[in-house]
């Protein structure tokens, strides 16, 4: 580990030690499996910057107002940089931009009084086990200062919570263990899979899309892009994807985000046929995905946000765990191309993707008919 990796790990700790016998009260916490009292007004805490993390949110919402009756209101407290991801959900009361770059100030750090005023009676530091926020933790904690905070079951940041739940041993899927916090809520009971609010759409796009729509063939949308970019398979394993979707009868189109669009036409070179996307705001990107009926992409925001508008999704993953990151169920597929791309220099990378396209496609069109 790296020196300062050193120091910002112990000072976190020593931050979190600090808080906690700061923020002590006589009685706030519960015993194991002890019942919570009904939550009228519910607070989501996950202030993460990346589309991904946001959308994972979403099983939380849909469970709190499915499985509780009366369903509480619920409030979602996200970075500011992804409020717009969440925005309009059916199933979030209000969506809370924060921006946490003055928490060192402790219960005086902008929008932290408001969270106070606001009466939650049960937060829920919606982070993960393997790497657990203080951050999020200590937001939590002072958002409700007489609330029930729910968090994950790790040392140091349970010090900070009224209920630790353990993290689930019979699966690493990252979106199943996040909502598992709410269980001591629901008594078990969980609603499973992301989800989208109906997209926003101005009429030059509706029009785009209405002639995307129209054009007879079948449509895909490819998405080469990718916040890492050591998590990115090659754009010459997209354009062989496109390719063999072309020699199939689908007309794919390439989307991009900011700063992508030399990739996407990287892409479009190496695949005579296939068409460039305007660009789109996630909204927009949401509507293309759903329309198209059928995503290919790089583990990033974007196989999120296909997943979660209900578009078959064939998403490859590289360098990260996709088990706990992936969605490996129907009508969604997830590959892992590590061994290839890391092994032999990328040797038959390009046929296995085609091979995989081509079997994702035969899938979805065996069962729809």
């Amino acid at each position: 580990m790296a020196w300062h990796k050193w120091l910002e790990t112990w000072a976190k700790l020593a931050l979190t030690l600090l808080a906690s016998l700061l923020f002590w009260r006589p009685g706030r916490r519960r015993s194991p499996g002890a019942p919570l009292p009904h939550p009228r007004r519910v607070l989501l805490v996950r202030p993460d910057n990346r589309v991904g993390e946001a959308l994972l949110t979403t099983p939380l919402m849909r469970t709190l107002k499915a499985h509780l009756h009366p369903a509480p209101e619920v409030h979602v407290l996200v970075h500011a940089r992804v409020a717009r991801v969440l925005q309009g959900h059916p199933d979030a009361d209000a969506i809370l931009a924060f921006d946490r770059r003055l928490l060192w100030l402790g219960p005086l750090a902008p929008g932290i009084r408001a969270l106070r005023r606001a009466g939650y009676d049960t937060v829920v530091d919606c982070a993960n086990w393997s790497a657990p926020s203080v951050t999020s933790a200590l937001i939590s904690r002072m958002a409700g200062p007489k609330a029930v905070v729910i968090g994950p079951g790790v040392w140091p940041v349970s010090l900070l919570q009224s209920v630790s739940v353990p993290a689930r041993s019979d699966t690493r899927h990252e979106a199943v263990q996040r909502t598992h916090l709410l269980t001591p809520l629901t008594k078990g009971a969980v609603s499973e899979g992301l989800s989208f609010r109906e997209p926003v759409l101005g009429d030059a796009f509706r029009g785009y899309l209405a002639i995307f729509a129209g054009k007879g063939s079948r449509r895909a949308v490819i998405n080469p892009g990718g916040r890492l970019g050591e998590r990115r398979i090659p754009a010459e394993a997209f354009a062989a994807a496109a390719r063999e979707l072309i020699s199939l009868g689908y007309s794919p189109v390439v989307t991009w985000g900011p700063g992508e669009e030399a990739l996407a036409r990287s892409v479009l070179a190496g695949a005579p046929g296939a068409e460039l996307a305007p660009a789109t705001s996630i909204d927009e990107l949401g509507a293309l995905m759903r329309t198209a009926g059928l995503t290919i992409c790089n583990n990033t925001g974007p196989m999120h946000l296909s997943v979660a508008v209900g578009a078959p999704t064939l998403a490859f993953f590289l360098r990260i765990d996709m088990e706990r990151w992936g969605h490996a169920v129907a009508p969604h597929r997830m590959v892992d191309l590590t061994p290839i791309v890391d092994g032999a220099a990328g040797a038959g990378l390009e046929q296995r993707v085609a091979e995989e396209v081509r079997s994702f496609v035969s899938e979805r069109t065996s069962l729809t008919g």
